[in-house]
């Protein structure tokens, strides 16, 4: 009984990993963002790939230890055997052709989920509409906070994002000063923000919800708190809550934004009716604090001394 109980629990193992996960609901391997849903497809397909070597070789080792286990003298007897040309064509082969397929698909889904490329399709069944609008959000990685701007609609939120379903999104990704991760496991993969340098991300959020939003690179003592929701809405429902948020009034002008970007810890959801028009291209070129020179001007007046010389 006790040998039948350990030959049955040695062949779980290969299927063992499955079943822990069968009853999980993960959001990354279930999102409601096109793009992280074929990054999802990405990672199945790739496992799948992997595990027709992985499978093969535990369940062989399981079968030869117990096929060629001391007390089983029906075994054949070869201690000459030293070569079989089927079976390295096999064990060479196999790993080679999956290395071939997972190569082609590493190369092809590279460049289809480039996050600085624009979206072509909503979803699977859907291509971009010819009038389709995108929003831009501009994003900026602060200790230990968030700061979101809306240029078109004017507004800027703290540790609060929205975006309607279906409509693309084109995300503007900076630092204030350590470089950081922007990540929304519901909607595409995590970006970095780095300072005075710009990160891209295209995406679009299929259904409504709301989801979490977090700094995936560890960035210091707030770190772990550094998180925000992000509400997929209707059209109508996002423009109730831009509405929502002119309301509410305050403006983010360049000081407020020095006293904003000291270093906080928990720091609570806040909103502001208007926001400077060149505040993210002064964060992003870093000359927030008057009399400094902006990294893009900084870099033109270099460029034109190299022309004359």
């Amino acid at each position: 009984m006790v040998s039948l109980i350990s030959r049955r629990g040695l062949l779980l193992l290969p299927v063992l990993p499955v079943l822990l996960l069968a009853g999980c609901n993960t959001v990354v391997m279930n999102p409601s963002g096109d793009i992280a849903s074929q990054q999802g497809r990405l990672i199945v397909v790739s496992t799948l790939l992997m595990l027709l070597v992985i499978v093969p070789v535990i369940a062989l080792t399981i079968w030869f230890a117990w096929r060629y286990r001391k007390n089983n003298t029906a075994a054949r007897y070869e201690p000459d055997w030293d070569h079989s040309t089927q079976l390295e064509l096999v064990i060479w082969g196999a790993p080679l052709l999956i290395i071939i397929a997972l190569g082609l698909l590493t190369w092809i889904s590279t460049h289809t989920l480039d996050p600085y490329r624009p979206l072509s399709r909503l979803d699977a069944d859907r291509p971009i509409p010819a009038d389709a609008k995108t929003l831009t959000v501009e994003v900026v990685a602060l200790d230990w906070k968030w700061l979101f701007i809306y240029p078109e609609q004017g507004i800027a939120t703290v540790n609060e994002l929205a975006a309607p379903v279906d409509m693309p999104i084109r995300f503007k990704i900076t630092s204030s000063t350590i470089m950081n991760s922007f990540f929304i496991p519901a909607l595409a993969g995590q970006i970095y923000a780095m300072p005075g340098m710009q990160t891209s991300l295209n995406a679009v959020i299929n259904r409504p919800g709301e989801f979490d939003g977090f700094s995936a690179n560890y960035s210091g003592a707030g770190f772990s708190d550094m998180r925000f929701k992000f509400h997929g809405l209707t059209q109508e429902n996002f423009d109730k809550w831009v509405q929502a948020r002119k309301a509410a009034g305050g403006h983010l002008n360049r000081p407020d934004y020095l006293q904003l970007e000291k270093p906080s810890e928990k720091e609570p959801v806040r909103s502001y009716a208007s926001v400077d028009q060149d505040l993210y291209h002064a964060i992003l070129n870093r000359c927030i604090e008057p009399g400094q020179m902006c990294m893009d001007q900084m870099m033109g007046g270099h460029k034109m001394e190299q022309h004359h010389e």
